[in-house]
């Protein structure tokens, strides 16, 4: 690992969230949310195209490699509250190269204007839409990182719960799981992760899961849910992150559920390191593993 690499990625993370106060508006706090993730150069080069997905917003990013048959449903993090494709519309990119697949990144609605449940009917609307497109689900795949790793989560059990077909695979990448953020790292790891605090998860928890909703209910914590009938899993997570364990007990009850599971805990990375593939050298070969994850499973 390129220590050089990780500390420019970190100074420009403090640079941005650390100039945040209580007294700082939320939509500057969402421009600045994109601007420090949207503003690197993409590398591969992909198409990347404006479309609608049933009413909602979404970006369509295809590769030149990207198979016509193959297609990744992507949810972005930003803790229900931030982000958008185009925070992480490099991301979907590399994405898109390594899989070989066409990646629609939907830009669900955000809380606090749309709280719990809506990111997940959004997200469940949109498989919904893309099996209408006639794509087989035997070649399609959900993924999502932080809050949209939990989301991932989420959106399978509503599948699985309406019973509608499965993906073939899916992948989440430091994925928030648990809302009450009772994991152990959130404290023993706080003093070096410098993206994700208890204090400030726990707001926007509650901007999401709205008084007279649970933090518990499974489909917005999928830590607390029955994970049996879920496809194949790959979850990806930083050491050095507060949400470290969310991962470690997700592959562990998904295991005891008879899921197929992999966990994979980056030596030395911070949240959601793939993110900055353009940047790091770990984030590509990461996202490279993702992208014969998906190859095998999605044939």
């Amino acid at each position: 690992m390129s220590a050089q690499q990780l500390d420019a990625v970190i100074a420009d993370i403090h640079a941005c969230f650390g100039a945040w106060s209580p007294d700082t508006p939320l939509p500057q706090m969402r421009r600045d949310w994109d601007e420090v993730f949207g503003k690197v150069p993409c590398k591969v080069g992909a198409r990347c195209e404006a479309i609608d997905i049933g009413g909602l917003p979404a970006l369509k990013v295809s590769a030149s490699n990207a198979a016509a048959d193959r297609a990744i449903l992507y949810l972005h993090g930003g803790g229900y509250v931030f982000g958008s494709p185009r925070s992480h519309r490099d991301l979907g990119e590399f994405l898109s190269q390594a899989a070989q697949a066409q990646v629609y990144m939907l830009d669900y609605r955000l809380a606090p204007e749309h709280p719990f449940p809506a990111a997940v009917d959004d997200a469940t609307d949109a498989w919904r839409w893309l099996l209408a497109q006639g794509l087989q689900p035997g070649k399609l795949v959900i993924a999502g990182d932080s809050a949209g790793g939990g989301l991932t989560l989420a959106t399978l059990l509503s599948i699985r719960d309406h019973r509608l077909p499965m993906p073939a695979c899916a992948v989440t990448l430091s994925p928030w799981a648990d809302l009450e953020c009772s994991g152990e790292t959130m404290v023993s790891n706080a003093a070096i992760d410098p993206m994700v605090g208890k204090d400030f998860t726990r707001q926007l928890a509650n901007l999401y899961v709205t008084a007279g909703n649970s933090l518990r209910n499974p489909l917005a914590s999928p830590l607390y849910g029955e994970l049996s009938g879920l496809p194949p899993l790959l979850i990806q997570v930083g050491e050095r992150e507060t949400l470290l364990d969310d991962s470690r007990r997700v592959a562990a009850r998904a295991k005891q559920a008879g899921v197929d599971v992999s966990l994979e805990i980056e030596p030395g990375q911070i949240h959601v390191f793939q993110i900055f593939a353009n940047r790091l050298d770990e984030a590509v070969a990461a996202i490279e593993r993702i992208g014969t994850f998906v190859r095998k499973h999605c044939g």
